[in-house]
């Protein structure tokens, strides 16, 4: 067991890697909260990959570097992303660090100043292949907080441990901001970098299905800021759903049946819009959307009570993820009718990132919540 501040036998070297563009609002408390974390300093080293920001990001980090005194650890490292995506600036990160375990944190992520000692031990205690834990959603202003409820509720993502809190520890399909021995990346080929979106979920999913283990465990802990306004999240989710399409048809399927459920919904509900105008008779549209509000109702006031917020902006959130996450999974169907790694011929390409079983991995102790 590693102790706060402490060492223990051949800690392994990790690397924090920050992959960031136009983070001007959020980078200062980001990139603070890795540099305060209690692992050995000089067994940590922390990348920022700027993806050519244009908003001052970069300024801000530099003007936070040069109040540190000169060679102090950890090392930070600020890397160019030229092509101004996460994967790609993953894969920046991957061929630059010298850590064995790989932290990736977003810009818009506060870490607890044990997240990255946790994460190693969890590694250590289950043999995993990834580790993450609860994010908590924070947002600023009556919409911002109302956001941040919606996406930290069952009935707004479904049952994502890391976003919901989930009270156990175990294996799951995905987590955020996880941590992974660098070979086991290295293995299965890096980032995807014909993915704009949800790279995270294909490169679990792709660790998956070569054998990997993701496991969450709620004692490692962070913050994210969440949008704040229904505009952006709107933005934020059509991008999930239209790139979780593309996702499915690279990796054959589905991590987990959730990800269908807004398409159905909003398909079945246009549906019955249109036989509703077909028929000059609105009771149609009650079979999809008479349950729907019902449960919208409920789960609004649910959240809003526990969190504080009003229902009616939590319900408005609620509307949101679902409709525009649904929408960008029925235009991803259209967007990605060509089957991946072809070209507009049919002629197969190369896929860029490969599988192959990982070696296995045995634990060190039993699984359990780090204390």
């Amino acid at each position: 067991m590693i102790e706060a501040g402490g060492r223990s036998p051949r800690l392994p070297r990790v690397s924090v890697v920050l992959p960031i563009r136009n983070e001007i609002s959020f980078i200062g408390r980001c990139l603070r909260s890795v540099l305060d974390q209690d692992y050995p300093a000089d067994r940590m080293e922390i990348l920022v990959v700027d993806g050519m920001s244009t908003d001052g990001t970069r300024t801000v980090v530099q003007a936070l570097l040069r109040r540190r005194p000169a060679g102090a650890p950890p090392a930070v490292r600020v890397l160019d992303n030229p092509a101004k995506i996460v994967p790609a600036a993953m894969n920046v990160a991957l061929g630059d660090a010298t850590g064995e375990v790989i932290v990736r944190v977003d810009g818009h992520a506060v870490l607890e100043p044990d997240y990255v000692r946790r994460c190693v031990v969890v590694l250590r205690a289950t043999g995993s292949a990834c580790v993450g834990g609860i994010v908590e959603t924070v947002g600023t202003g009556a919409l911002g907080r109302a956001i941040a409820a919606a996406q930290s509720s069952r009935f707004g993502v479904g049952g994502v441990a890391f976003r919901t809190g989930r009270r156990l520890p175990g294996a799951v399909d995905t987590v955020a901001f996880g941590a992974y021995p660098r070979a086991v990346l290295t293995d299965i080929g890096g980032y995807d970098e014909e993915l704009a979106c949800n790279e995270d979920d294909e490169l679990n999913f792709r660790l998956q299905q070569a054998g990997g283990r993701i496991w969450y465990d709620p004692s490692i802990r962070a913050r994210y800021f969440s949008r704040a306004t229904l505009g952006r999240l709107w933005r934020q989710y059509y991008r999930y759903g239209l790139y979780k399409v593309l996702v499915a048809q690279k990796r054959g399927g589905f991590a987990s049946p959730r990800h269908l459920v807004p398409a159905v919904f909003v398909a079945a509900a246009a549906a019955s819009g249109l036989v509703a105008v077909a028929r000059r008779d609105a009771r149609w549209t009650l079979p999809v959307l008479a349950p729907y509000a019902s449960a919208l109702v409920a789960a609004s006031h649910r959240s809003a009570q526990r969190t504080g917020t009003r229902p009616a902006l939590v319900g408005a959130a609620f509307v949101v993820l679902h409709v525009a996450y649904g929408c960008g999974f029925l235009a991803g169907l259209e967007r990605w009718r060509r089957p991946p790694h072809t070209d507009e011929d049919g002629t197969p390409r190369t896929d860029p990132c490969h599988i192959e079983r990982l070696p296995r991995s045995s634990p060190s102790s039993t699984p359990t919540t780090s204390g």
